[in-house]
């Protein structure tokens, strides 16, 4: 990870030679000849991870220069704290610097400079290093997996009848199935398995396996394709194949296969222009032909079935299969003796359903002794060192370790950064990105935020398998993810390796020799029991069972700590803002979500190069008037949740700030402050919002809310709450709407529906609360093209919903709650094609099922909460006449509230508990009234 380093160092050189400093004679110069030095040798460092294992001097070389660009880039940040500390908070560049601070630096850069020099006259020559490994790994894998026999498989059955399929459906033309996953899998396992299936021979009469790799050859790829068709038609290939070219290659293909129905496999392909390269050969002759093709990377997968086939996204294991072939390698089929069954699922656990890993450390267990359970205890403990150390699990770590170094350089921080998270750990989508571009590891694009370019490279790594969705939003968007546990066990090796990150958690740690990014998971005992040297750039704290009362950076690393970037400290005992916090001028991110600090000091002001201040789920509900001479900050978070009563849940408490806020221009997100006039008026000139909160407002602030959303061209997420439930929200005057919106939140009275919302085509989730309309908002909702979660609580006083068809084409999740007025819902055919969930709750005057809703064929699951008795006699399974329109639905709840929790029943087994009141409230995830899902 030099690279990313060295990258990092070269945009602060940049600004340093731009900046005006007055520094010593020779300095400008040194530093020029430093950055044209470090720029030589990038195109090395992009190369050199997936080399420098095989090369024991590169890999030195290497550290050498990732030592260097971490020494420079000390100088440089020490350098402007000396500004700082010598002139206050003032354009520190423009300032005479003092003699000693320039003798400093000069001699600083000088040291630099002259090891520079060094590592160039060493630099290293990569041509042929490892030439040829990693093929030859990756074919010897493949072949592996090419020569198991079926009985040696486990959970194969059905992924392979699925395939089958595919392969034997109706569809004429070229339809192409590409089998996506995560290495060690058994992609290539299981399209062997089809591919060699009589069946599949029969009906592909001419059928060709083709090994791709990652460095493929175009023209080998097309020769070794001509001579397979050649020998299943049992004819010699041409002389003339060859000195043939890859166009004359693909015509000859093309032509051998026009009149044939035919099946191609394309395994293990890493680029997409391997697929634009075949494709063309490849001819779609409407007789059912078919191409099957293997990759880690979900992007190619897509593009190559664009225009016709279907992906297929190979799963895990499940537990049971899981075990079976666990037990199956390491115990030769035997039972697993029950005083060792709990060891082996941890470890089994770590395996994560990976096939691979299942089968390689079973082997590996194989060996051990039986009788010894603290030697397998050993092997859970330290997995990392397992796989380090064990010569059976190597061939799993390169394969697995391929992925990572296939990656383009700007992806590996990034992926190599989730080390700092505890294992299990699910990772908030938007902490990861802030955390991202806090470290420097996004680059900017013309035309995008850093906030999207990030999200761009979170999306890249999903798609290459390298990261699982744990959890999503009810419109499809990710909320968390994780690595796979055997992956994550592999970075954190490489993590280790290149000294990127130093996780605190035992303790018997060994320290490295220096320490730039902390993650303290648990405790602190271990850190100031440390004597190791701090260069500390991060600092994240996980589940810290100490008290934090009195905590103090100082006291858990001496020094080292003020050139720090980042400080999370999400989670902590911590009840007062650490006053050291405002002397880390460089601080770019600082959390305190989740913690009980009540108060900011005004100092805060101090930190003028901070971007993210997270103050989430804290007691903070007011801000110093000093908080706007933070220019650069991007994210304001400041809100907690408290459940008050039923009707309440999940109330937001936002913050007061009595400053122009207007002057915070950088601003993207800004949650949730509290209205008053000039406020309103203020944010207008914030043009960069992408999420705005607002609460407490008042009637009389509509209008100039009105006209500063109309200059929001960038917003994206807007949340508008009344001071009172009976509170008019008066935002009927936007004509000019922001058009890239995709989430409303509307909690207030309205004179009338919004008509400008019907405009916003971008919309995919739309929450009222408390609008109390006498018109049907449906009428205004229904044509939305995008619209995928829908919530309604008291915003209709009306007697009847009527559904209409084609209405509401992308709804997924629909809520209903307290129409206290609503007596009939009708659901036409057609109307609502793609709900999956529906949840109706206390609407007391609704006393029968909504009519049409056995229309809804794609609901997974429906909620009563709350409703007349009349309505859940009629939706009895034995007698209730009304049964029949929901018997399609998988899943059909009944619940009371009671207490203060939900007394929950299926439909099956109405009358009988299936949980306690005391667990529905704790399971409950609400948002305005959303999500009811016990």
């Amino acid at each position: 990870m030099a690279d990313s380093s060295v990258s990092f160092l070269l945009d602060k050189l940049t600004l340093l030679l731009q900046a005006e400093v007055n520094l010593q004679r020779g300095v400008r110069e040194d530093v020029q000849h430093i950055k044209y030095e470090l720029e030589r040798h990038r195109g090395i460092l992009r190369v050199a991870d997936a080399l420098e294992d095989k090369d024991p001097e590169l890999k030195a070389w290497v550290k050498r220069v990732r030592d260097v660009a971490h020494d420079m880039e000390d100088a440089i940040d020490e350098f402007s704290l000396r500004l700082i500390d010598q002139h206050g908070q003032g354009n520190s560049s423009s300032f005479h610097v003092n003699f000693f601070t320039r003798h400093r630096i000069a001699s600083n850069i000088q040291n630099i400079k002259s090891r520079v020099d060094i590592i160039s006259q060493g630099r290293p020559n990569i041509a042929g290093i490892g030439s040829g490994s990693s093929q030859r790994l990756r074919l010897d894998s493949q072949g592996d997996a090419l020569l198991l026999e079926e009985a040696d498989l486990v959970g194969i059955d059905k992924p392979k009848r699925q395939l089958s399929d595919l392969l034997f459906n109706e569809e004429a033309g070229r339809a192409v199935i590409p089998i996506y996953g995560m290495g060690g899998l058994g992609k290539t396992t299981l399209a062997k398995q089809v591919y060699d299936d009589p069946k599949v021979k029969k009906r592909f009469r001419i059928h060709a396996w083709i090994n791709v790799s990652q460095s493929f050859q175009l023209e080998v790829l097309l020769k070794d394709l001509v001579q397979q068709l050649h020998n299943v038609i049992g004819k010699p290939s041409p002389e003339a194949v060859g000195q043939m070219k890859s166009d004359q290659l693909k015509e000859l293909i093309k032509n051998l296969l026009q009149q044939s129905r035919y099946l191609i496999v394309l395994d293990d392909v890493w680029h997409v222009k391997v697929w634009d390269s075949v494709k063309l050969a490849l001819p779609n002759n409407n007789r059912g032909s078919r191409v099957m093709l293997t990759t880690r990377k979900k992007d190619i997968a897509l593009y190559s079935c664009a225009e016709l086939g279907k992906d297929f996204n190979l799963e895990f294991l499940p537990e049971e299969e899981s075990w079976y072939l666990f037990c199956k390698k390491t115990f030769q089929g035997n039972p697993c003796p029950p005083y060792l069954e709990a060891v082996c699922r941890n470890i089994l656990k770590m395996c994560g359903g990976l096939p691979l890993a299942i089968v390689a450390i079973g082997g590996a267990l194989a060996t051990k002794n039986r009788a010894n359970i603290e030697e397998w205890q050993m092997v859970y403990r330290s997995f990392g060192s397992e796989i380090e150390g064990n010569d059976k699990l190597e061939d799993m770590k390169k394969v697995l370790s391929l992925s990572f170094n296939e990656l383009p350089y700007y992806l590996k921080s990034c992926l190599l950064y989730l080390s700092i998270f505890p294992e299990f750990h699910a990772i908030e989508h938007m902490r990861l990105i802030r955390l991202w571009i806090a470290e420097g590891f996004v680059n900017g694009e013309d035309g995008k935020t850093l906030e999207e370019v990030a999200d761009s490279y979170l999306k890249e790594l999903l798609d290459r398998s390298l990261l699982q969705v744990v959890a999503k939003t009810s419109d499809g968007r990710m909320k968390t993810c994780r690595m796979h546990d055997l992956l994550r066990e592999i970075v954190n090796l490489k993590s280790k390796d290149q000294n990127f990150a130093t996780i605190a958690k035992d303790q018997d740690i060994i320290w490295p020799d220096k320490v730039r990014r902390l993650s303290i998971i648990n405790t602190l005992n271990n850190v100031q029991q440390n004597r190791t040297t701090f260069q500390l750039r991060s600092l994240l704290m996980f589940a810290s069972s100490d008290s934090l009362e009195h905590f103090s950076i100082r006291a858990l690393c001496s020094s080292g700590y003020k050139l720090l970037r980042v400080l999370d400290l999400q989670d902590a005992p911590l009840e007062v803002f650490p006053a050291e916090i405002v002397s880390l001028y460089l601080l770019k991110y600082l959390s305190l979500k989740n913690t009980k600090v009540k108060s900011i000091p005004g100092s805060i002001k101090k930190l003028q190069q901070l971007e993210t201040l997270d103050l989430k789920h804290t007691y903070v509900t007011v801000l110093p008037v000093e908080i706007v001479e933070l220019q650069r900050l991007r994210h304001l978070l400041v809100y907690r949740y408290e459940i008050e009563s039923y009707a309440y849940l999940h109330s937001r408490h936002g913050f007061m700030v009595a400053a122009p806020i207007g002057l915070m221009q950088s601003l993207q997100k800004l949650c949730f402050i509290e209205a008053n006039q000039a406020l309103m008026i203020e944010l207008g000139k914030l043009t960069q919002l992408r999420r705005l909160g607002i609460r407490k407002m008042r009637k009389q602030d509509g209008a100039a809310l009105c006209s500063s959303i109309e200059k929001m061209i960038n917003l994206r997420s807007l949340s508008i709450t009344a001071i009172e439930d009976d509170e008019i929200i008066d935002i009927h005057n936007i004509f000019r709407p922001p058009q890239y919106l995709q989430q409303l939140y509307l909690g207030g009275r309205l004179d009338n529906f919004p008509q400008w919302i019907s405009s916003l085509k971008n919309l995919v989730r739309v929450f009222l609360k408390w609008s109390r309309l006498e018109e049907d908002p449906l009428v205004h909702l229904q044509d939305l093209p995008n619209l995928r979660h829908l919530e309604f609580l008291q915003v209709y006083v009306g007697e009847t919903l009527h559904f209409k068809a084609k209405g509401f084409p992308s709804l997924k999740v629909l809520g209903l709650d307290d129409l206290d007025g609503l007596k009939s819902m009708t659901v036409e055919e057609g109307a609502m094609p793609g709900l999956k969930k529906l949840i109706i709750q206390r609407c007391d005057s609704l006393k029968q099922v909504p009519l049409g809703i056995e229309h809804l064929t794609k609901l997974k699951s429906i909620e009563f909460f709350d409703m007349p008795e009349e309505l859940i006699t009629a939706l009895r399974p034995n007698g209730g006449e009304d049964y029949w329109r929901v018997q399609h639905v998988p899943a059909v709840y009944i619940s009371y509230w009671r207490d203060g929790g939900w007394d929950v029943y299926s439909l099956e087994t109405l009358g009988e508990r299936e949980s306690d009141s005391s667990s529905g409230t704790a399971k409950r995830s609400l948002e305005i009234c959303t999500l009811w899902k016990v």
